[in-house]
């Protein structure tokens, strides 16, 4: 049993609080955190209730200064807080993460494979479980909260064959165009797909682990940082092509959750490994995103040979006798299926950005 005065637990609050989808605050979330860091440094972190400077902490906590650096850049090291200078004021600002997006991906995106990160894999296992669990009881209460709470992320199309409209918007949309804004580029494992091999639960696809690309002030962090490293905007979209050819899908993470503000990152999702598809096939979460396209299939074209079911995530095309529709609900604008369709009777069209949200299936939940 957990006592809510515990500080491991009030941290886990906290964490919670930064953002994220629901999770149970129990034992395994708990027994992540100890797997992770001591108590001193729990202690330390339950002084972030908002982004702080330098100074600011050490006002509030007061430290010497060599200590309070070792303290913040061990913290950093092992992705608890982040630390990224201000775009205004190049003050160097810190903030603790969230769980998703965020410790999740800092406990396993540096490709260790021993006996804390197969732990963690596990734990992380038994967290998704909990999830399920606690959105199959209380189904409509669970799915109104991620309603109501912003998408996480947001799909990019794949960067061939789109319909460009006269008022398109394409530019924030195409890969190329975004990875123009950056200079500093980097790449680390998919801590999905780590996630995974970790459980001896390797990729179906064969998908490579070391594809998720960081940008700019981000990138810069975990490089310095040891979870990822350096490569050219030539290597990112050799990356991102050998992607769609995998057909896994762009899903790009952005400052405050706004796909009109810049891109922190992208990653490229396939079905059997992401997180996200996992968590929804398994009931825990419902798809959640955000996008700007959707596909269309040509009738007359389609031969209903069901290729673009077999590598759609979301099970969007529905046979209609003699060819396949596509379910606009279900439909993330991806464009994995138009790479695969043999007689290329699929097109993506440009939309109005748009939210993707298809509640989890109601699922047996056996109570032991």
């Amino acid at each position: 049993m957990i006592i809510p005065e515990n500080n491991w637990y009030n941290l886990a609050r906290k964490i919670l609080k930064a953002g994220g989808p629901p999770v149970p605050v129990n034992e395994n979330l708990i027994d992540l955190l100890k797997t992770l860091i001591n108590e001193d440094q729990v202690e330390f972190l339950l002084n972030f209730k908002k982004p702080l400077n330098f100074e600011q902490i050490q006002e509030k906590t007061d430290i010497d200064v060599k200590s309070l650096n070792d303290t913040l850049e061990n913290l950093m090291n092992v992705g608890f807080l982040t630390g990224i200078p201000s775009r205004r004021t190049g003050i160097m600002v810190y903030r603790l993460v969230a769980l998703l997006p965020g410790l999740l991906e800092f406990t396993l995106m540096k490709g260790e494979s021993g006996p804390k990160q197969k732990k963690i894999a596990r734990i992380w296992e038994q967290i998704f479980e909990d999830a399920t669990e606690m959105t199959q009881n209380n189904y409509d209460i669970v799915v109104n909260a991620f309603k109501n709470a912003p998408a996480i992320d947001h799909v990019i199309p794949i960067g061939e064959k789109l319909e460009i409209t006269e008022d398109s918007v394409l530019p924030n949309e195409n890969i190329e165009k975004i990875l123009d804004k950056f200079e500093v580029f980097s790449v680390s494992h998919c801590y999905c797909r780590h996630r995974k091999n970790l459980l001896d639960d390797p990729c179906k696809v064969n998908a490579p682990t070391l594809n998720c690309l960081s940008f700019g002030r981000t990138a810069r962090f975990v490089i310095d940082h040891g979870f990822a490293k350096q490569i050219s905007k030539d290597e990112s979209l050799t990356i991102l092509k050998e992607a769609e050819e995998l057909g896994l899908v762009h899903k790009a993470f952005h400052v405050n959750g706004d796909p009109n503000l810049e891109e922190l990152a992208i990653c490229n999702c396939c079905q059997c490994c992401c997180g996200s598809f996992g968590n929804f096939y398994r009931g825990a979460a419902p798809t959640s995103t955000m996008s700007s396209h959707i596909a269309f299939i040509d009738e007359q074209t389609c031969i209903a040979c069901g290729t673009c079911l077999e590598v759609c995530p979301m099970s969007a095309p529905t046979l209609e006798g003699d060819y396949y529709i596509i379910n606009s609900e279900k439909c993330l604008g991806c464009g994995v299926c138009i790479n695969k369709c043999p007689e290329q009777a699929i097109r993506l069209q440009e939309t109005e950005l748009r939210r993707v949200f298809i509640p989890p299936k109601k699922i047996p939940i056996h109570q032991e």
